[in-house]
């Protein structure tokens, strides 16, 4: 569900909204742990603010909605109180609950799974300032409710509500806090455990009364900004500012400037980080990866005849076929010289390893390239999944998501194959994962979180997931137009003909049909995240290549 985080969380119902929309962006591992242990339990949540919230699983995802449903597994009842006490960690729930605060209906395991789900939400999330800060919206709202210096009134707790006893309301835990009398007859003392009760961050440090292994949660929008930007710069500097300049190097600059989500930087400067190098080692080795993948976005765009590139016209379309092969060209070698100037930095071991390395993935880039042109050429689709696998792999997973792990872990000084190799079969994964992802958005997906026209891939003649199961699962009548309609050029379709194959799509399930096996392939990938790379110690450049084998799951579509 899309919440507008930046406004005032003015409910229960509107902080956990806010949150789960705020880690889906920057914390997908957070979601990821929480959907994991909550499982196929569908969570009701009650709020003392007469609010209400059903939590749930979808695709590795925490779906949330407001209202109620007629058959949770699990209910969980606050008053406001309560909600803050889930924030407020440096005092125990227990010590602090009040008459009526909190109650909990369920099967006993699956009441202990969902309180794992939201402790995995409360804690870990507690470390991620665009979190914290929905939080403290929240809770200036209700100052009171918020403990402060105890001398200054205003910070005091109020009165425990009074309740005729017996009373039976149907919640045995609710009558027996009902039937519980908190300490002081007229208010809680502060600080059970501290003598000021604070939250666990506090813009600076984090604090609590429990000790625990330290779980490395980088906020993932951030570090990617901050990752792309920093190698934006670098390309600045490697592009010559000389002629012939509006023949060559403005149409050079055109595609790095139309800046994407800054994937590929990201990985590979956590992953120097992850191997115990010094990010900064990175950067010009990410910079050349970036005008490698620019130049064959160029490229690509030609031999695709497409139209628009990240919201602008292709180079090709603008400038013409000429100028625009010049162009991929020029930055193609242009990330040639990005990466043998690392000698100079990094010297002869790690430079030699780049180079190693630089050209298997572009090997392996153009092999998958011309697998799935050929595929184009003699208007064949393939029966199997594995097949694109195979091809995905090879034309976007090794340069998208395997190329830049290896080429950080190389800049740490990593050149052992054994250790090198154990970055390929989880990134592999997660590659065809995102690619299966980035399909999907360009039929059903807004224009700008994709980067080209709308039904592009179908106008086209992509051989996708989704156009190979329709082919298996397609009538023999709807097989004879689809073939008819895939055996025509680019230039002889219709926008309407490629919307009559997305409705086919739809009708067949084909769509979700590629959601559910991203899903499923994306898992497999971060499993063997966790099994292959066990031999790397917990650091923060760890956890943000973590981060990202969890987007896969939790990104927006």
């Amino acid at each position: 569900m899309a919440t507008d985080t930046a406004a005032e969380p003015i409910t229960g119902f509107d902080v956990l909204a806010g949150t789960i929309d705020e880690l889906s962006r920057r914390a997908p591992a957070v979601i990821a742990a929480a959907a994991a242990e909550l499982g196929t339990l569908l969570l009701q949540l009650h709020f003392g603010d007469d609010t209400h919230a059903v939590l749930r699983v979808r695709r590795s995802r925490l779906e949330t909605t407001a209202g109620r449903s007629a058959e949770p597994d699990v209910e969980v009842h606050f008053d406001q109180r309560a909600m803050n006490l889930v924030f407020d960690l440096s005092c125990r729930p227990a010590d602090e609950v009040m008459p009526a605060s909190l109650d909990v209906r369920g099967e006993r395991g699956d009441v202990l799974a969902a309180w794992r789900a939201l402790r995995v939400l409360s804690q870990r999330a507690s470390g991620i300032r665009a979190v914290q800060e929905l939080w403290r919206r929240y809770r200036d709202r209700s100052p009171r409710l918020w403990g402060g210096h105890p001398d200054r009134p205003e910070n005091r707790w109020p009165r425990p509500p009074a309740f005729a006893l017996p009373r039976q309301s149907g919640w045995r835990a609710l009558d027996y806090l009902d039937a519980r009398s908190p300490d002081g007859a007229t208010e809680l003392a502060l600080g059970t455990i501290n003598q000021r009760p604070q939250s666990l961050w506090d813009g600076t440090i984090g604090t609590g009364w429990w000790k625990t292994s330290p779980v490395w949660d980088a906020d993932l929008f951030e570090t990617m900004r901050t990752c792309r930007d920093r190698v934006g710069d670098e390309i600045a500097r490697l592009i010559p500012a000389r002629d012939p300049k509006a023949a060559l190097y403005d149409l050079v600059r055109s595609y790095p400037t139309r800046q994407g989500k800054g994937l590929r930087p990201t990985l590979t400067i956590a992953a120097c980080a992850a191997f115990g190098g010094r990010p900064d080692d990175a950067v010009r080795t990410a910079a050349a990866l970036e005008l490698f993948h620019n130049g064959f976005l160029v490229h690509d765009d030609i031999a695709d005849e497409s139209t628009h590139r990240r919201g602008k016209p292709t180079l090709h379309e603008k400038y013409g076929i000429g100028l625009a092969v010049n162009a991929g060209d020029g930055l193609n070698l242009l990330a040639i010289d990005g990466i043998l100037s690392n000698l100079d930095t990094l010297g002869l071991a790690r430079a030699l390893g780049l180079i190693h390395e630089t050209l298997h993935m572009c090997r392996e880039t153009v092999e998958g390239q011309a697998i799935e042109l050929d595929w184009i050429r003699r208007n064949a689709v393939p029966r199997t999944d594995r097949a694109y696998y195979h091809m995905s792999t090879k034309k976007t997973g090794w340069y998208t998501c395997i190329s830049p792990c290896r080429l950080g872990a190389v800049c740490a000084g990593e050149t052992a194959p054994g250790r090198l190799d154990a970055l390929n079969e989880a990134f592999r994964w997660i590659g065809i994962a995102f690619q299966i992802q980035d399909d999907v958005l360009n039929l059903v997906g807004e224009q700008e979180l994709y980067g080209k026209e709308a039904l592009g891939d179908l106008l086209e003649g992509k051989r996708t997931v989704m156009l190979i199961h329709l082919m298996r699962v397609a009538s023999a009548r709807d097989l004879v137009w689809l073939r008819r309609s895939l055996a025509r050029k680019r230039t002889d379709k219709s926008q309407d003909e490629a919307e009559r194959i997305l409705l086919a799509m739809r009708r067949y399930g084909s769509i979700d049909y590629a959601l559910d096996v991203a899903d499923r392939l994306a898992r497999r990938g971060i499993t063997r995240f966790e099994n292959d790379l066990g031999f790397l110690p917990e650091s923060e450049g760890k956890g943000v290549l973590r981060q990202i084998a969890n987007y896969v799951t939790t990104r927006p579509l």
